[in-house]
């Protein structure tokens, strides 16, 4: 019997630019990067496809041990290789300029750096373009540095490693390694065309040493707006900073994951392309990272959808391309293996069809803060959210896939119907506020028929509690956001009951699935839902039970690695990550509970 030779995914570290994106192992190995945007083909996938996906590795030649962290405020990535010969850091980073969010290349940067003693370093560079499709072709470079081209993609690869061409796919490296001498490994994503004719000069090692330094002003810069304080402060600053990471710069998109079709059940079939940007959870990491204090990023995804949207609520749909792009067609890539064989590999997401009700009341709390942080809404804005409003008003009676996209029938879910209530009840709001003409009466109708029909279909009298769907007594975790709505206090009694019941039905190992296992039709039992365990403990501070907040909050933490990322879910049998990673929802809602727990904790709240 073979051993395992996949890595667990608490084994890697995230790098980004708001551009593109990659995962490094602790032992020094980029096993998964796609340039020059995040959801572009991959040219490194051997997280998904081991002996297909290609990697680049720098690692000691000889055993080693590793510890990891990131350069304070930013998202550089140091991992410290501990010999027997002696000590080596190596940091790998994409280059951000100090100006601006926008780069003139799309480039992976890995700078090892002596320590102590003398340490002989290993490399290897196994580009694999298109999902492991296309083996390149690599050849020297005059004047230095080597080409790999392979499609449409191409690598300008240089540096000061001796570095040499195995079989015309593969470069391999080595290099001796002394206190306070560095080594770099550059890798220049371009078009194959500017490669073949020369256009594009590999970048000086002194050039090499000054994108490090604008790099890190770069990540400070912007992480110095956040204001949180209190224990967790900077667990939430790790948390935003990977939600930058996560955004595409020149759109506002902001992707749901880096990654794609890690696996949600151990060896199962629900492997789903994250790497779009959806309406609800960029809509939450905006509140999120605006709690922070990063309001930029609030006007930036507004803006993103009502382009990608056409200006027309009829043309919304409940995901888009980082560009915007609306056909985002899902298939599967036979060359990769999937991660430990859990197939397939899917690429594109067919969600982007359904009906998810919920968008309604994302977009216009989303403009109902933005107003209220001095920004109302223009003439041509107001058009927008006014077609969006009447969607709420006439569409909320119908079924849909819900929040969790159940890939079944639709059904009538409390929450989609209560985020169309709530839609409806900011729109009024806004229309009173900014004095703007609208079919009030109409709107005012809809809002109590939602909520006469919610209170009547949606909630249990027995037992005092909503329930997941009209005439479905189980619990969903997605009930805990009731009370962002304004729909229920967080302290109102049936919300206090259904937060209970949630927590006593859903519960496993101290956190929270989505729903009753197994409920929704698919293939495999997934892990618990770490979101939905920030949400708790978020709904326990408002509610005043701080100290029993706190213990949820620690306990989720826990399932993260040494770097502070998070995962969708979590395998509490095998204590493992599973799901797509670094998770945006994830981390915004750990955010949004840090927050909470500061905030009732200022106010001396008895739990």
């Amino acid at each position: 019997m073979t051993s395992d030779p996949y890595s667990p995914i608490s084994d890697y570290g995230y790098i980004a630019d708001c551009h593109a994106a990659a995962l490094i192992s602790r032992s020094g190995s980029i096993d998964w990067c796609c340039m020059p945007r995040m959801d572009s083909r991959s040219c490194f996938a051997r997280l998904l496809g081991w002996d297909t996906g290609g990697y680049c590795r720098i690692s000691p030649a000889s055993s080693y041990q590793t510890t990891r962290k990131y350069l304070e405020h930013t998202l550089i990535l140091q991992t410290t290789f501990d010999s027997n010969s002696g000590l080596v850091r190596l940091l790998d980073f994409f280059p951000m300029r100090q100006e601006g969010e926008h780069t003139p290349y799309s480039q992976i940067l890995r700078i090892a750096e002596g320590l102590e003693g003398k340490v002989k370093l290993s490399m290897e560079v196994k580009p694999r373009f298109d999902y492991g499709a296309v083996k390149p072709w690599i050849r020297a470079r005059d004047g230095g540095g080597f080409v790999a081209i392979g499609g449409c993609d191409g690598l300008l690869i240089s540096g000061d490693f001796k570095m040499e061409i195995s079989n015309r796919h593969d470069i391999m490296g080595e290099s001796v390694i002394e206190k306070g001498q560095r080594r770099y490994l550059s890798m220049l994503w371009r078009k194959p065309e500017s490669l073949d004719e020369a256009l594009e000069e590999a970048p000086a090692i002194a050039e090499l040493d000054r994108r490090l330094e604008e790099t890190e002003t770069w990540w400070r810069k912007w992480a110095s707006q956040g204001k949180l304080e209190g224990p967790y402060a900077d667990r939430a600053m790790t948390s935003a900073l990977v939600l930058k990471g996560l955004s595409n710069a020149p759109t506002g998109a902001i992707a749901a994951a880096a990654t794609t079709s890690l696996p949600e059940s151990p060896g199962g079939s629900r492997n789903w392309d994250y790497r779009f940007t959806w309406v609800r959870d960029s809509a939450f990491s905006v509140r999120s990272l605006r709690e922070l204090g990063f309001e930029k990023e609030a006007d930036g995804f507004r803006r993103f959808i009502e382009r990608s949207a056409a200006g027309s609520a009829e043309e919304l749909q409940i995901l888009f391309g980082l560009g915007g792009e609306r056909r985002i067609q899902e298939h599967e890539i036979p060359e990769l293996a999937g991660y430990r064989g859990a197939s397939p590999v899917r690429v594109g997401n067919a969600a982007r069809q359904q009906v998810q009700l919920d968008v309604y009341g994302e977009l216009l709390d989303l403009a109902w803060r933005w107003h209220g942080l001095g920004n109302s809404p223009d003439d041509d804005y107001w058009e927008f959210l006014v077609e969006l409003i009447n969607g709420a008003a006439v569409n909320w009676e119908k079924p849909d896939a819900g929040i969790w996209e159940m890939r079944g029938e639709p059904r009538h879910f409390v929450h989609s119907k209560v985020m169309c209530w709530s839609a409806l009840n900011r729109g009024i709001k806004l229309a009173g506020e900014l004095k703007r003409k609208c079919p009030l009466a109409k709107w005012e109708k809809a809002r109590e028929e939602i909520r006469r029909t919610v209170e009547e279909k949606g909630y249990d009298k027995e037992r005092g509690v909503f329930v997941q769907s009209f005439g479905n007594p189980q619990m969903d975790a997605a009930l805990l956001l009731l009370p962002l709505t304004e729909f229920i206090d967080y302290r109102d009694p049936r919300m206090i009951r259904t937060t209970e019941a949630v927590r006593r039905e859903l519960s496993e190992d101290g956190l929270l699935r989505r729903y009753p296992a197994d409920r929704d039709g698919m293939v495999g039992r997934e892990g618990v839902f770490l979101a939905c365990s920030f949400w708790l403990a978020e709904c326990l501070a408002r509610q005043g039970k701080v100290a029993d907040g706190n213990a949820v909050f620690q306990r989720v933490l826990a399932t993260g690695n040494d770097l502070g990322l998070f995962s969708e879910e979590y395998d509490t049998s095998r204590r493992e990550m599973l799901g797509n990673f670094p998770q945006g929802l994830t981390h915004l809602s750990l955010i949004a509970a840090a927050v909470a727990l500061e905030e009732a904790g200022q106010q001396n709240v008895e739990p």
